[in-house]
């Protein structure tokens, strides 16, 4: 297996402009990033430095104003809706409501949506957890849940938006798979159903945003409600979700909390119906946590600082992905190891590589006693670089990953 060092490239090289991980790895100090084998980059990336100072400054800002730290952690958050807008490439179409989770996010709108009258959702068998337990439970309780196979992926989007129809309440599909990192087509194929038909669309965005770029008018998503958080490729850490929502959305959420009041008349007659305050706040929650929010704006910050842009991010990671395909492909033998798809099309993935094999959960525990952080879905190993990782790095992994299969 060919050892490699650092990012240089040759004189003349197109990837010759993109950031050298070692100079990044200097940012994030306290994860000790250039002394670990971290593959986990598609499920927890290493935080910069930065997000302890944003952390220290919400302490900061509660000793000192005590209670009227709102309004500086009020304009923290709207810093933090700020980074997703860029990220989403929606400046003006859409309002960004904030949360402590996806589900928080997810649970809302489903809170919104009539399912008395439209007792239907269509959705995929390949979305994560938090969306598939959601779903199961309004089946038990008589919602008609129609799931599409999620592969072939290349038709998926055709083929849900052909399961839509009048009784349906809400569309829901990933733009990118969590398991295998496939990137989902024509998702204005499905929009454009759910338009004709009265549907919403939700797409998750997680595997998505700051790994490949994400446009919303791009992708034909103006009138889709979008998710996704900071856990991930985005090194924000926990309690960084977000919805983004149509501005002209009419829909009025159940689970909502006094925030969503802002903006309002304090009382209302006792016959009114329950009042929204505008923008963001017709999604908002209650009182919340905002450190996390502090720490996002920091990262935010950093983020912009650094060059570091979702098309510098795709660059890095379709380079990483080429090197670990490489390298993964110097094998001698099988090692009863599956790639998902020809190894050559790797503009179809997303920003991590899923190995298929029955031995997918004891080579993460291997792994992680040679000192090698990964992990799996189901019988797929996933190996997520990040910027922050060097090509000597990812070749010392594969070099462990290789030693152990070659063990059995």
């Amino acid at each position: 297996m060919t050892a490699r060092g650092g990012s240089a490239e040759p004189a003349g090289s197109p990837e010759r402009s993109l950031p050298d991980p070692r100079a990044l790895a200097a940012h994030y100090t306290r994860f000790r990033v250039g002394e670990r084998l971290l593959l986990t980059g598609h499920s927890h990336q290493a935080w910069p430095d930065v997000a302890l100072e944003g952390q220290q400054r919400a302490w900061l800002d509660a000793a000192e104003h005590a209670d009227d730290k709102w309004e500086r952690a009020f304009a923290v958050a709207d810093r933090v809706r700020s980074g997703w807008r860029r990220l989403l490439g929606d400046s003006a179409a859409g309002e960004v409501a904030l949360g402590q989770s996806t589900l928080d996010m997810v649970g809302r709108l489903f809170s919104a949506l009539p399912l008395l009258a439209r007792p239907r959702v269509v959705t995929t068998d390949g979305e994560f957890h938090t969306l598939r337990r959601l779903v199961d439970r309004l089946g038990e309780e008589g919602v008609e849940v129609v799931r599409v196979p999620a592969r072939p992926v290349a038709t998926l989007g055709e083929r849900l938006a052909a399961r839509v129809d009048d009784r349906t309440a809400v569309a829901a599909i990933s733009s990118v798979l969590y398991e295998t990192a496939e990137i989902v087509p024509h998702l204005e194929a499905v929009a454009r159903a759910c338009a004709a038909h009265g549907a919403e669309l939700l797409v998750d965005a997680y595997h998505h945003l700051n790994v490949v770029p994400f446009d919303v008018r791009a992708l034909g998503l103006e009138r889709a409600f979008v998710t996704g958080g900071g856990y991930k490729y985005c090194q924000l850490g926990e309690g960084n979700a977000f919805l983004r929502f149509p501005a002209d959305t009419a829909l009025r959420p159940i689970l909502t909390g006094w925030f969503a009041e802002f903006g309002t008349k304090e009382r209302r007659p006792e016959d009114a119906r329950v009042a929204y305050g505008p923008g963001p706040a017709r999604f908002a929650g209650a009182t919340y946590d905002p450190v996390s929010h502090y720490r996002a704006a920091a990262v935010f910050d950093f983020f912009e600082r650094a060059g570091l842009t979702p098309e510098t991010l795709r660059a890095v990671s379709q380079r990483q992905m080429r090197l670990l395909v490489e390298l993964c492909g110097e094998w001698p033998i099988p090692y009863r190891v599956q790639f998902p798809r020809p190894r050559a099309e790797l503009d179809a993935l997303a920003g991590f590589l899923a190995l298929r094999t029955p031995l997918a959960s004891t080579l993460v525990r291997l792994l992680k006693e040679h000192g090698v952080l990964a992990d799996h879905r189901g019988d797929v190993l996933r190996l997520g670089p990040a910027p922050y990782v060097r090509d000597d790095q990812l070749a010392e992994a594969v070099t462990r990953l290789a030693t152990l299969l070659a063990e059995g």
